[in-house]
C-alpha cells in the first residue's frame, strides 16, 4: 500500500512539470537584467533555497509550481537590487545577465547596496507587516503532530496516549496536531464516529493536560460525498476545461453542464475548493468555525495548497498561485494554523512549514538554507518540517537513524519553531533521548525569549528571526555559507548537519563567546568538537563587555 501511495505522489509530482510547455508559451514579456560585479541573487521558490544564491544554467518557473513550498514573486541580490512581479514569473541565469519572463512587467529596483537593503525595501513595498503574530504558543511551547507517529490510523484511543505519554516522559505540553484520517472523508469535516465516539471530550481532556489542538485540512472534496454535491451546485469546484469522453451521454450532458475536475494524488482522487468563487470560502470557513463552536478545536493545519498546480485541465478565474493566496487568506482567522504552501502572503501572521524531508541527511542539510529562504521571502513564522524528518515513506523498511534524528532536534531547538512527530522515546536509547531532552531544555531555558522577542519584532518590522550570514554581514564572504545561521543578528548557530563529533564554523567579525565558555576573536574559521549533547551557538559580544572577559581568564 506504501508503495503505491509513494508511486501515486511521484506521477502526481510529474504531472505538475508536465505543465511547464504551455504554461511559458503564453509568456510575452521578457526582461534582461546585467549582472554587477560579484552580484548573486536569491529567492523566489522556498524549496530551491540549498540552490541559493542562484547559479549560472539555472532555470526555474513560478507558473509551473511553487516546488510544494512557499513562494514568492522576489528576487533579491546581495548588491541591494531586487526583482518584484505581480504575477509568476520564469527567470534564469547566465553568466552576464538575470533574464525574467512573464505575463506581467517586473520592477527592478535597486534599494541600497547589501542583500539586507534589498529585503526591507522590497518587503515595504510589496508584503509589509501587518503587526499580528500567530498564536505565541508556536514559539514558546513545541508541537506534537500525529503524522509521522500514527499515520494512516488516527484514533481517539491513540492520540489521547500519545498525549499522555508525552507528558509521561518529561516533555512539555504544547500544540498537538490531529493528522490526515482523523475527517469521514476529504472535505467531510466531521470526526469520524467510529475512531472518534466521543471527540468533545477527548478534547476537553487535552485541553486538562495543556495541550491546543489543531486539526488537518485540505481544499479537496471527496466526489462521493454529500458535501460535493452541494459545492457542484454552488458552483464552487474547479470544473473540467474539456470534457473527457466516458459516452456520448456523458458528453452530452456535461457540454451543458460542466463538471467538477478531479484532482490525482496520493490518497485518491477528489474535486477541489474554487477559490475564484466566494462560495468556496464561505463554505470553508462555516465548516471551521462549526468544528471550532462544537469541538472547541483550537485551530487548523492548511495542507494542499500546492495541489492547484495539477488539474492543467481545471478551469478557474484565477491561477494556481492565486488559488493558493486565497487558501493562505481563510487562515487569517485562525491564530493556531499551519501552511505548507504560499503564494504572495508575506508578512502575515500564518505559520509556514517547509515540505516534508526524508529521513535522510541529504534533506536534513536542507533545512537551514530553506529556513533562510523563507525569512527572505517573507515568510519569518516558519517551522523546519518535523524532527527527524516528514516524508512518511522514508521510514520504511531502513533502520532509524538516531544520530540524525538528534541532530534534526537540535536544529529544531534554536529555529522559531520545534515540531515532534515520531515519538522520540520510542525509537531512541538512552542517551540520544537524553540530548534530545536536552535540546528542547536548552531552547525553553535559553532561548525561548530571544526567540518570541525576534518574533513579536518580526511581526512589526518584517525582518526575518532566521538570518543568512549574508544578510547580517554583506560583501564579506559569507554569501555561500549554508550550514550556519543567524538568530537575529547577535547569536550565530552551527548546528551538526552530517554525521560526526566536529565541525568548521566560520566566524564573522568581531568577538564571540561560545556556548562553551570559549572566546573567539572573528573573521576565521575554527574547528570546534561537536560530542552528540552539544548544539554550537556563539554569542557576538560587545567590545567592552569581551575586554573584561578577557581580562578575568
Amino acid at each position: 500500500m506504501m508503495k503505491y501511495q509513494l508511486l501515486c505522489k511521484g506521477l502526481w509530482l510529474a504531472a505538475c512539470c508536465l505543465q511547464q510547455g504551455p504554461l511559458i508559451a503564453q509568456m510575452h514579456t521578457v526582461q534582461h537584467i546585467p549582472l554587477l560585479p560579484g552580484e548573486y541573487w536569491w529567492g523566489a521558490l522556498v524549496n530551491a533555497g540549498h540552490e541559493m544564491p542562484f547559479q549560472a544554467g539555472a532555470v526555474y518557473d513560478l507558473l509551473a509550481g511553487n516546488r510544494d513550498n512557499q513562494a514568492q514573486p522576489l528576487l533579491l541580490s546581495s548588491m541591494g537590487r531586487y526583482v518584484w512581479s505581480e504575477a509568476p514569473f520564469r527567470f534564469s541565469l547566465s553568466a552576464a545577465d538575470l533574464q525574467v519572463e512573464g505575463p506581467a512587467a517586473c520592477e527592478v529596483r535597486a534599494a541600497g547596496g547589501s542583500l539586507r537593503e534589498a529585503y526591507l525595501h522590497a518587503a515595504a513595498a510589496h508584503f509589509p507587516a501587518d503587526g499580528q503574530l500567530p498564536a505565541e504558543t508556536f514559539f514558546s511551547a513545541p508541537q506534537w503532530n500525529t503524522w509521522i507517529e500514527l499515520g494512516y490510523g488516527q484514533r481517539q484511543e491513540r492520540i489521547l496516549e500519545y498525549a499522555h505519554t508525552i507528558l509521561r516522559e518529561g516533555f512539555p505540553p504544547g500544540i498537538l496536531m490531529l493528522d490526515d484520517t482523523w475527517q469521514e472523508d476529504y472535505g467531510v469535516w466531521r470526526f469520524h464516529p467510529g475512531r472518534f465516539p466521543g471527540p468533545r471530550q477527548m478534547i476537553d481532556t487535552l485541553h486538562a493536560l495543556g495541550f491546543q489542538v489543531m486539526l488537518w485540512i485540505v481544499p479537496a472534496v471527496s466526489p462521493d460525498s454529500y458535501e460535493f454535491r452541494e459545492l457542484r451546485a454552488a458552483k464552487a469546484l474547479l470544473v473540467e476545461q474539456t470534457p473527457n469522453s466516458y459516452s456520448p451521454h456523458y458528453v452530452k450532458w456535461i457540454q451543458e453542464e460542466p463538471q467538477p475536475a478531479l484532482v490525482r494524488w496520493w490518497n485518491g482522487a477528489s474535486a477541489m475548493l474554487d477559490f475564484g468563487q466566494p462560495a468556496a470560502s464561505a463554505w470553508l470557513t462555516a465548516q471551521l468555525d462549526r468544528l471550532q463552536q462544537e469541538y472547541a478545536v483550537d485551530g487548523f493545519k492548511f495542507d494542499g495548497g500546492d495541489w492547484y498546480f495539477f488539474p492543467a485541465y481545471a478551469a478557474s478565474a484565477l491561477h494556481a498561485s492565486e488559488q493558493a493566496r486565497a487558501y493562505g487568506e481563510i487562515g487569517l482567522r485562525y491564530p493556531l494554523n499551519e501552511y505548507r504552501a504560499a503564494w504572495k502572503m508575506g508578512g502575515r501572521p500564518l505559520v509556514q512549514r517547509l515540505q516534508d524531508k526524508n529521513h535522510s541527511w541529504e534533506d536534513l542539510r536542507q533545512l537551514i538554507p530553506h529556513m533562510l529562504a523563507q525569512g527572505m521571502l517573507g515568510y519569518s513564522f516558519g517551522c523546519p518540517d518535523m524532527i527527524g524528518g516528514g516524508m512518511l515513506g522514508s521510514f520504511g523498511s531502513a533502520a532509524l537513524d538516531q544520530e540524525l534524528f538528534v541532530r534534526s532536534a537540535q536544529i529544531h531547538a534554536l529555529m522559531p519553531m520545534m515540531q515532534f512527530s515520531m515519538a522520540p522515546w520510542r525509537v531512541l536509547d538512552g542517551p540520544h533521548l537524553a540530548a534530545v531532552k536536552t535540546a528542547s531544555q536548552l531552547r525553553a531555558a535559553r532561548f525561548q525569549p530571544l526567540i518570541l522577542s525576534l518574533a513579536r519584532a518580526s511581526a512589526r518590522s518584517g525582518e526575518p528571526i532566521v538570518r543568512h550570514l549574508e544578510y547580517v554581514f554583506p560583501h564579506q564572504g559569507f554569501h555561500r555559507v549554508d550550514d550556519q545561521f543567524m538568530l537575529g543578528d547577535s547569536v550565530l548557530v552551527a548546528p551538526m548537519v552530517r554525521p560526526g563529533s566536529s565541525r568548521e564554523v566560520l566566524l564573522p567579525p568581531g568577538n564571540w563567546k561560545a556556548d562553551d565558555g570559549q572566546l573567539y576573536t572573528g573573521s576565521r574559521r575554527i574547528r570546534i568538537d561537536v560530542p552528540l549533547e552539544r548544539i554550537p551557538w556563539f554569542e557576538r559580544m560587545p567590545q567592552a563587555k569581551a575586554n573584561g572577559l578577557r581580562r578575568r581568564r
